[in-house]
């Protein structure tokens, strides 16, 4: 009995070697059966991965060079409601190097277009669009201020109209902080194609004094 327990296992150990054997080889033969499949599905995920990182670098590249002659006339802006007066300010934006995106919404509190850039930080505009004769007074200029670096973090703060500015909103704008453009300076940034940051004279220096104060 002692020398039989020694040869049944050698005997077990002999059918789970040849079973091994059996199933390695299958596994080898499925393999190879299946690997040109594979293969063609590894390469087509490729290849589509490719395509597709290939066409948004093109649509980036044709974007960016539509956004560069960009040019939007004092009558196109006139024609426009309120929200497509936004996105215009927001593609004026982005013609000018900022990343910026549209926000203007009920409940916006004084922002409307909120733009970045590495150099110059956060810019918050204010759009108010209105009829040629139309003026926008101190309040918004008040409200603007109050928001723009408190709420929105902002280093720059701007009211753009297609309209014009009381005297006293250009004066109270001036002395704290809140830009301002009018129809004038308008036609200058949209039709001339002045960038907003030369336009305004921004800082290149980051933590204006429209962020300390708040």
């Amino acid at each position: 009995m002692t020398d039989a327990n020694p040869a049944a296992a050698a005997a077990v150990a002999c059918a789970a070697l040849w079973l091994l054997a059996k199933i390695a080889t299958a596994t080898w033969q499925a393999a190879v059966r299946i690997w040109p499949l594979l293969a063609f599905l590894a390469a087509l995920a490729l290849g589509y991965a490719a395509w597709k990182v290939m066409r948004e670098v093109r649509d980036r590249k044709v974007r960016a060079q539509t956004l560069a002659r960009l040019r939007i006339t004092l009558a196109q802006l006139d024609a426009m409601d309120d929200r497509a007066f936004e996105f215009a300010l927001r593609d004026l934006l982005l013609r000018d190097g900022w990343n910026a995106r549209q926000v203007g919404r009920q409940g916006d509190q004084a922002a409307d277009v909120i733009g970045e850039d590495h150099q110059r930080g956060r810019i918050v505009l204010q759009a108010k669009h209105t009829t040629v004769a139309g003026k926008v007074g101190s309040s918004v200029m008040y409200q603007v201020k109050g928001t723009a670096g408190p709420v929105h973090g902002a280093d720059t703060a701007v009211v753009v109209t297609n309209g014009s500015f009381t005297r006293d909103a250009k004066a109270w704008g001036e002395r704290h902080q809140v830009h301002w453009v009018d129809r004038d300076r308008l036609r200058r940034w949209a039709e001339h194609g002045t960038p907003l940051q030369d336009l305004l004279r921004l800082p290149t220096a980051r933590k204006t004094a429209l962020r300390r104060a708040a």
